[in-house]
């Protein structure tokens, strides 16, 4: 059988050679035309990317658009990282009325699932240890440990050994095998000990196991291949989303050397392309805005846990003889069966399973535009073609960019960049797409706030394009040279922005609060709750230096206060949510002051409590107006009777507590002098001091009656007391 496998192969192998080398055989040349024209006829179509819109969210999508003729193959190549994306959003559609009949890819079973395959039990990474257990009551040989040694590998162990300095070593390990003369001999694995498979069922386990661990190292690229079934030449079009690196947005400012209002704004995009296609001549768009997206891993085999279930044994039990019983046996019945403690009927014990064939996949969506053309210039000035390359120094203003080149969409809350000219961008490279290059008013101020006491450098922007300028960094240039770069938020149409980029060392800004005064103009009491409004009017001065030598536009931010109105002569050039922004105009080596004055309403609770004597209080609030007072009046007077109850209340129980020291003195007085003549008069003062402790519990009962009623009065005009009180009064200090 080996010479005829040996015999096949030598025949194949020239056969290979005759083919390579175009040799002139009668038997070869129809053999190999067949099997090009085969080959050529069921090659797939590679379809290419026409259209790139990517997301700030880090997808992108992605249109592939071609000619199909009658029933074709097509293929599009991906990444392993992109397929999950592309099975989760392909959308195929033939626009000649041409049917997808079915899409498949290369799928891989998890390295994981492909090992369990194998007998010999090896994960994706084992161990030294591992590796040699699964070798266990295999035939090996060993060599490089004394004379070769061949046999059965019991066991691999290992041992700590000692030194003759009674120190432990590292661990050694050792082999155990099982000798054709029957010994067992020990080997100590070193690095010049080698361990060879003799068995070659085993060998081929081994390579097998390389195999699947190799190839789980190659399957990066992806082929998914389409089927479509149709008549006549058709339009294609497949569409996807797919994971890809975020686009960057960056700015250049240029202000010219003479001051004009305005910079020239040069807007660009870095754009990455990692995904499995080249980028030629395809229609992109950047769009700003991140949609809802995830990951699911549809690509993946997926295999769910299943119960393990014991098979049942019989229970075994010794055997035993039993005397037997005169009776009679009842026949079989076809009824329900008792299996363990429960019935079922003879035919719910057999049954089929069928599998489901699983459904179609289709493919829908809607038709768009394609856009066509060559070239991948950008003017000149720019840089030509922008694939990869560094551009650097300071811009000047070009043709780079002539209206229509980008045009903006608005959908939802997204604003999109649609580059009118192709561009190309290979796989694995990345580009400076140009999005931006406009003359825009820019104003050179210093910006100060209370967030950041430091002045500092800033353009106040005015956005003037049809063009949303997505967040991102920016550069500015002034005379020629760099002064600085920053941070800046998305600008809409029609926005202006401030944006800071340097410290102005030569600005100093000092603020100065003034005293605020306190006007209550209203008072309003319901449910026992006591709300005075008062206006509170607070001042600051800010003191503005420019020690430049040319003069300074600086913008101070006041921070807003909740629910003030703003109460100052100089107006706001701006008003944020949180601050207003004053503009002031400060000429070189001089100071300016900017007072800022706001009113707000102040407002404070107090509960008016039964419990607690708020008389004084209550009486300094009825002195405002007279309207006030008499409101006030019931609530005072109730207050009044009832502190002083309470005041006579605590001077009977005061004299009650003397009263009742008098008694327990004059007790043990009485008890002490028993029998003695001079017990008498302690006899007389102790029964006077009963009498008037009996009296004092008397009066404070009463009293007890008295604040009782007080109370309760006092709690029925807090209940029913309800009122607002327009007031113009400022509160004393």
């Amino acid at each position: 059988m080996r010479g005829v496998l040996v015999a096949m192969f030598f025949v194949a192998a020239s056969l290979d050679l005759a083919a390579q080398s175009g040799g002139t055989g009668a038997l070869l040349k129809p053999v190999n035309t067949e099997l090009q024209s085969a080959l050529a006829k069921n090659a797939p179509l590679d379809l290419p990317v026409r259209k790139v819109v990517l997301y700030k969210n880090g997808v992108g999508y992605f249109e592939h658009a071609g000619t199909v003729q009658g029933s074709q193959r097509v293929a599009i190549d991906f990444t392993s990282s992109q397929l999950n994306d592309v099975l989760q959003s392909l959308t195929v559609l033939d626009q000649g009325g041409g049917r997808i009949s079915g899409v498949d890819y290369n799928s891989t079973t998890p390295v994981e699932q492909q090992l369990r395959t194998l007998a010999l039990g090896l994960n994706d990474y084992p161990a030294t240890l591992s590796v040699y257990q699964a070798l266990r009551g295999q035939r090996v040989e060993v060599t490089g440990a004394g004379a070769p040694l061949a046999g059965r590998l019991v066991n691999i162990e290992f041992r700590k050994e000692v030194d003759k300095n009674g120190l432990t070593s590292e661990d050694h390990y050792f082999l155990i095998v099982a000798s054709d003369a029957g010994a067992l001999r020990t080997a100590e694995l070193t690095d010049a000990v080698s361990v060879r498979m003799l068995d070659g069922s085993l060998q081929k386990q081994f390579e097998d196991y390389l195999e699947i661990v190799s190839s789980a190292q190659n399957q990066q690229l992806r082929h998914l291949t389409l089927e479509d079934r149709g008549t006549g030449e058709r339009q294609l079009q497949v569409s996807y989303i797919s994971e890809v690196p975020v686009w960057k947005s960056t700015y250049r400012m240029v202000f010219p050397r003479e001051a004009n209002g305005s910079a020239i704004v040069q807007g660009w995009a870095v754009v990455d392309n990692t995904v499995g296609a080249d980028w030629d001549n395809v229609q992109l768009s950047l769009v700003a805005g991140a949609p809802q997206s995830f990951i699911q891993p549809l690509s993946q085999p997926i295999y769910t846990r299943r119960p393990e279930i014991p098979i049942a044994i019989a229970q075994q039990s010794t055997p035993e003889t039993h005397e037997a019983a005169e009776m009679k046996r009842a026949p079989i019945s076809d009824g329900p069966l008792a299996v363990q403690g429960r019935e079922y009927d003879k035919t719910q014990l057999s049954g089929r399973l069928f599998a489901a064939p699983p459904p179609p996949i289709v493919g829908v969506g809607s038709g768009g535009g394609i856009g066509s053309g060559s070239g991948s210039g950008y003017g000149p000035g720019v840089g030509g073609n922008v694939g990869g390359g560094y551009i650097g120094g300071v811009y000047r203003g070009s043709d780079a960019i002539q209206a229509g080149d980008i045009s903006a969409n608005a959908f939802d809350d997204f604003f999109e960049y649609a580059l009118a000219q192709p561009v190309t961008i290979h796989k694995n490279e990345s580009a400076m797409v140009p999005i931006l290059e406009q003359e825009l008013p820019a104003e050179h101020v210093t910006l100060w706030s209370d967030k950041d006491r430091s002045p500092l450098r800033a353009v106040w922007l005015e956005n003037k394009s049809k063009l949303t300028l997505d967040s991102g960094s920016f550069s500015i240039f002034e005379n020629g040279e760099f002064a600085g770069e920053g941070l800046l938020d998305p600008i809409h149409p029609g926005e202006k922005r401030l944006l800071s980029y340097a410290v102005d060392q030569a600005v100093k800004v000092h603020r100065a609060d003034g005293a605020g005064t306190r006007r209550l103009h209203h008072v309003a009491v319901h449910n026992g709750v006591m709300v005075q409004t008062t206006e509170e009017l607070t001042e600051s001065t800010y003191t503005v230096t420019n020690a430049a030598d040319e003069a300074r536009t600086v913008i101070v931010e006041h921070v807003r206060r909740q629910n003030a109105k703003l109460e100052s002569e100089t107006k706001p050039a701006e008003t944020t949510a949180s601050a207003y922004r004053f503009r002031v105009a400060v000429d070189p080596h001089q100071s300016v002051d900017l007072r800022v004055a706001e009113r707000a309403p102040v407002f404070e609770s107090v509960q008016i409590d039964p419990d607690n004597d708020q008389t004084e209080f209550l009486v300094t609030m009825s002195k405002y107006t007279p309207d006030l007072e008499a409101r006030l009046k019931p609530l005072i007077d109730a207050e009044t009777a009832l502190s002083d109850l309470s005041g006579k209340l605590d001077a009977i129980e005061q004299n009650e507590k003397t009263l009742t020291g008098d008694e327990a003195r004059d007790r043990d007085n009485v008890t002490a002098l028993k029998g003695n003549d001079a017990a008498k008069r302690f006899v007389d003062e102790l029964n006077r001091a009963e009498d008037a402790l009996e009296a004092a519990r008397k009066d404070k009962a009463d009293l007890e009656k008295q604040r009782d009623a007080a109370r309760a009065k006092l709690e029925s005009i807090i209940a029913g007391l309800s009122f607002d009180a327009d007031l113009d009064v400022t509160p004393a200090e």
